[in-house]
């Protein structure tokens, strides 16, 4: 199935004002542990946010708010690793320096390969 694309390219704002704003909050009963408490309440949380099409769950707790604190958290480290963008790398080539001592380091292995030799060959 194709990926869908962004609605929105990042930066995408992080700040929780802005954020309760702009997510869509569903809930739903949730699974796991809570016994017949989590099975019976709307508990878990569904965050859906529109400008970039990220979806966080949680059911983690019995408590309804404690979920929203949780998926809000899971919200905004993942809108977070969406608005890294890597710094570009600008290629460099060896100075004259790190020539030399690449040069040298290759005399010095060969020279000590060349002294090992073979007992009784004249060569």
């Amino acid at each position: 199935m194709p990926r869908r694309s962004p609605l929105q390219p990042p930066p995408y704002r992080v700040d929780r004002e802005t954020l309760e704003r702009e997510v869509l909050v569903e809930t739903f009963r949730a699974s796991g542990p809570g016994g017949q408490h989590v099975n019976k309440t709307q508990s878990a949380l569904r965050l859906t946010h529109p400008p970039s099409g990220v979806v966080v769950t949680s059911q983690d707790s019995p408590s309804q708010w404690r979920n929203r604190e949780t998926a809000f958290e899971r919200l905004v480290a993942q809108l977070r690793r969406l608005n890294h963008v890597p710094k570009k790398r600008i290629p460099t080539r060896p100075g004259a320096a790190a020539k030399r001592r690449r040069i040298e380091a290759k005399k010095q292995r060969g020279a000590l390969k060349k002294a090992r030799g073979r007992f009784g060959s004249d060569e």
